[in-house]
């Protein structure tokens, strides 16, 4: 599989790199993130420890439905669903209808890594390298 690269950046920031890339002043390199979260935390809700083992499971059980991801977890079909909602916006799982119409999660990628700049030089290397 492959490895999904996320940065952390204000609603301000990617709003500013969104209309940089749509006027043609920022070309997206190949090492940027491609997943953006507005915050640490909110990084942190998504990929919880109880997410992370939904997401192990999902790749080691290859579960065909929902129902059958529920059983696996003992986690109530409707939590799945919402929690899989989210995951799929932020591109860590694929929801495929399988069988029937079911929906079957698949997981996207095997591996995240979380580009973080902890100063303003950081951020401005990172812009650079973009460049």
């Amino acid at each position: 599989m492959t490895t999904l690269k996320v940065g952390i950046a204000s609603y301000e920031e990617m709003k500013a790199r969104t209309l940089a890339i749509a006027r043609g002043e920022h070309r997206v390199a190949a090492g940027e993130p491609k997943v953006w979260f507005t915050s640490t935390e909110s990084f942190a809700k998504v990929l919880s420890a109880g997410n992370r083992d939904l997401l192990r499971v999902i790749a080691e059980r290859a579960p065909g439905s929902l129902d059958e991801l529920a059983d696996l977890t003992g986690r109530k079909k409707s939590n799945l669903s919402r929690t899989l909602k989210t995951m799929a916006g932020y591109g860590l799982v694929r929801l495929e209808r399988g069988e029937r119409g079911r929906i079957a999660p698949k997981l996207t990628h095997d591996r995240i890594a979380l580009d973080l700049p902890l100063t303003e030089d950081g951020v401005a290397a990172r812009e650079r390298e973009a460049v």
